[in-house]
């Protein structure tokens, strides 16, 4: 359609002024023709039909199935505040679904339409529907006055002409105003002219002399007919008074008067000036100028004139939106007696000023809108209009700033506001539209409307753990039931998409099912153990936890758990063989000549724990006040601290207590009798009671010859292993064990710790007494083996050793006084 108003004024005033029947048609063709960017249909219907009169249907102008309806939504969308029609869904009918008073919609216009949008989803199509409301005669003419009165001279000429009150009729087209007659008379004939675009006019023109003696008071009925069918009718009672003569009427310099005004002109702004001479003198030429009102328009409220002068000037507000021009009618009256008058026109063309900002309509469709949307999903309607004409009412409307988001014109000034790029809830979960809509007046007028669209959470995320791996660390011998943990998942979507539910996947080991071991809280996380844990049996475990989000579908993510078992001291020391066996007689036997200084006995004992807590400490606790004998507390070799003398005892029972370093620290004791004897003999001799096992080394050389050479071949192995490891080292292969922990004393012997995956071997310097002694790895358990050689007594024990554990051999000779050094090795 073309958007210049004027244009359709000139087309009307050409029609109006001659053109052809065809011409004019051609013309409404063209118009009709013409199309912006999207398909319209067109229907009428008219005026004052009952509700649910049926105007067409879209399904078959559209081309669609009627089964389609429903499923694709359509819909009726009206840019008014009423709505007027409605689509049945089965059948595809546009109905009439209100009351339609063309009157009401357009007042004083020739042609009434209204504009709907048809919309249909999946997939959105956006059709236009113009609706062409046909006039009925429902209204009749009608005179805003029901009489009119004129003084008419009796020295009147013929030809004389008086303006007659227009009648008003709603309708427009055939029905509206057609013709005018008069009530029969002698005197008067009617003349009605047309007067172009702006008005027309009817007159009463005077065919006879009026003679006042005769007739004084002539009465006429003015009717106005329509052209409907039937015609309806309207009229006006004339009463004419004839007077006596004034026999001269004043004359205006022009027949038609043209004048341009500025739209919103302030008050007392000067128009033009109307002038009319009279030929009589005195009062009878002096002239007062008036306004005509003519239906429903007072110039008054809009101008006023100046009596004596005919200056005509601005008034009051000259709004170019609610007329674009002014026919006023002027009469100039003489003060004779009676008065004679004339009227003259007035033509004030109003020019436009850009005093309208444009006008944002918002119709929204979708909201809030799913962040998966895809680009080209209508979000809402966006309608623009400007009350200015001409150039100053045509608009052009833009989204400001950068958001996903855009306007696509969809006719004239109709638009749709559409996706335009991807949407994430979790970065932006509102957007606030700025739609700006300028006019191409001078200077350009714009106005903004905000749209908020929300978008809605759809299932993105999966749930995310603060990191890939988590170590939790729980003390042995905990409670049962206890929670050791809470592990916690974040998902950035919302509500459902959110709700995150745990579970464990795999455990310990295939024979040992995690659910046996701990239990998961589904809802809040929480890790409960389901057993009390042994340090000495397990010290680590992994299991993975899933976190699944409540989203459709359903989104999860794992994370590691490395469950660390802290050692606690719940294990007492052990004493080592010999003195360890049940039945035995702890006996040692010194010379009555031994120095001070002397090797008595070693005390040995182990301890299950770790650390600090099988860190082991040596202790004389009986008897009270002993000054002969002395212990390393960190060795449990004991020595004597003097020579003897002639009043020490003969024997000398001594209690050693044995203690770890825990909290709180756990001991065991042993009972020694140290017997003093005379010889060396003696001291053979006193062994010989002692019971000894079956199995046992006949020869300590033998003995130390074999440890030599087993020593020499594992030294040798562990050199080539060396090479081997230095050349295709790997960090996986003793990542299960940790790292070797070895206490050194001074007097050249190792404690032993639970907590490395290695093996002991200790040899004492001394001359009298040499021992080996091999303490296994704890875990797994396996059992100990204890190889002392004392004299020629020698306590063992069988020991199978496991095939892959690293072994940590120390050897001390008497002869050499040769230290080897820590060397590992594979069995």
């Amino acid at each position: 359609m073309f958007e210049n108003d004027h244009f359709l004024l000139s087309v009307a005033a050409m029609g109006r002024g001659g053109l052809t029947v065809t011409i004019w048609i051609q013309i409404i063709a063209l118009l009709c023709l013409y199309d912006g960017s999207t398909a319209q249909l067109s229907f009428s219907v008219s005026e004052e039909v009952d509700k649910g009169t049926i105007v067409g249907n879209i399904a078959k102008d559209l081309q669609i199935n009627v089964h389609e309806l429903e499923k694709r939504d359509l819909r009726v969308v009206s840019g008014n505040s009423k709505k007027y029609f409605d689509v049945d869904l089965k059948t595809g009918a546009l109905y009439v679904c209100d009351r339609i008073d063309r009157e009401d919609l357009c007042p004083n216009t020739a042609k009434c339409s209204l504009n709907i949008e048809a919309i249909l989803s999946h997939p959105m199509h956006l059709h236009r529907i113009e609706v062409q409301i046909i006039d009925i005669n429902d209204n009749a003419p009608s005179f805003r006055e029901k009489e009119k009165i004129f003084n008419v001279s009796e020295s009147s000429f013929t030809g004389e002409r008086y303006l007659l009150p227009m009648a008003n009729d709603a309708d427009t087209g055939s029905n509206s105003i057609k013709s005018y007659k008069l009530s029969p008379n002698e005197y008067f004939s009617l003349d009605v002219q047309s007067g172009g675009q702006h008005s027309e006019s009817a007159e009463l023109v005077l065919q006879k002399s009026l003679d006042r003696e005769k007739q004084s008071v002539i009465r006429l009925t003015l009717t106005a007919l329509d052209g409907g069918k039937p015609a309806r009718s309207g009229t006006l009672q004339i009463v004419v008074h004839v007077m006596d003569i004034n026999d001269n009427v004043p004359v205006f310099s022009q027949a038609l008067y043209k004048a341009q005004v500025t739209e919103n002109a302030p008050f007392q702004t000067s128009i033009l000036t109307v002038s009319a001479t009279d030929l009589d003198e005195g009062i009878n030429g002096e002239i007062v100028y008036s306004f005509i009102e003519r239906g429903h328009f007072n110039p008054e409220k809009v101008f006023s004139i100046n009596p004596d002068t005919g200056e005509i000037t601005v008034a009051g507000k000259v709004d170019y939106e609610e007329n674009t021009a002014y026919d006023i009618r002027v009469q100039a009256r003489d003060k004779g007696t009676p008065s004679r008058s004339v009227h003259g026109k007035v033509l004030v063309e109003v020019i436009d000023v850009n005093d309208n900002i444009p006008e944002i309509i918002i119709t929204s469709l979708l909201s809030p809108v799913k962040e998966d949307a895809e680009v080209g999903t209508v979000v809402a309607l966006v309608t623009v209009t400007d009350k200015d004409g001409g150039k100053n009412g045509l608009t052009s409307a833009k989204i400001l700033g950068v958001v996903p988001f855009k306007l696509r014109l969809n006719y004239k000034n109709y638009y749709s506001l559409t996706v335009d790029g991807p949407l994430d809830r979790e970065s932006v979960s509102q957007y606030n539209v700025t739609i700006i809509a300028t006019d191409e007046g001078t200077p350009p007028l714009s106005s903004t409307s905000v749209i908020p669209v929300y978008i809605s959470d759809v299932n993105d995320n999966a749930p995310l753990f603060s990191e890939p791996v988590i170590n939790v660390y729980v003390k042995e011998n905990s409670v049962v039931g206890a929670t050791i943990f809470t592990i916690t998942a974040v998902d950035p979507d919302i509500e459902e998409n959110a709700k995150v539910i745990y579970s464990s996947l795999d455990g310990i080991s295939k024979s040992i099912p995690i659910s046996s071991v701990i239990n998961i809280n589904s809802e809040t996380g929480d890790i409960v153990s389901l057993q009390s844990f042994n340090y000495e049996e397990l010290k680590t475990f992994q299991f993975k936890v899933q976190a699944t989000d409540s989203g459709v579908p359903p989104l999860s993510s794992n994370v590691t758990v490395n469950v660390c078992i802290l050692d606690e001291n719940d294990n007492n020391p052990a004493i080592l063989a010999p003195y360890s066996e049940h039945g035995s007689v702890n006996s040692e036997s010194i010379p009555y000549s031994a120095e001070a200084g002397y090797f008595v006995a070693k005390i040995r004992a182990v301890d299950s724990d770790s650390g600090y807590n099988a860190l082991l400490s040596y202790h004389l606790s009986e008897p009270k006040g002993n000054n002969l004998f002395r212990i390393g507390t960190s060795t449990g070799e004991i020595r004597t601290k003097r020579r003897m003398s002639d009043n020490d005892l003969k024997t000398h029972p001594l209690v050693v207590l044995v203690s770890d370093n825990g909290e709180p620290s756990l001991s065991a004791t042993v009972s020694i009798d140290v017997l003093v004897v005379e010889t060396t003999a003696d001291i053979q001799t006193q062994f010989r009671h002692v019971p000894i096992k079956e199995e046992s080394f006949s020869s300590l050389n033998l003995y130390l010859l074999i440890a030599i050479v087993a020593v020499s071949l594992i030294f040798l192995l562990s050199l080539i292993s060396l090479i081997a490891v230095k050349c295709h080292r790997t960090d996986g292969t003793f990542s299960r064990y940790s790292a070797p922990m070895i206490t050194t004393h001074p007097d050249g012997s190792w404690s032993y710790s639970k907590s490395t995956q290695q093996y002991d071997v200790c040899f004492s310097s001394d001359t009298l007494k040499s021992d080996v002694v091999v303490f296994p790895a704890p875990f797994p358990p396996v059992d100990a083996e204890l190889i002392s050689i004392n004299g020629g007594d020698t306590f063992t024990r069988t020991q199978t050793l496991p095939t892959k554990e690293k072994v940590r051999v120390m050897v001390q000779t008497d002869a050499n006084d040769l230290f080897l050094h820590l060397m590992q090795f594979n069995l």
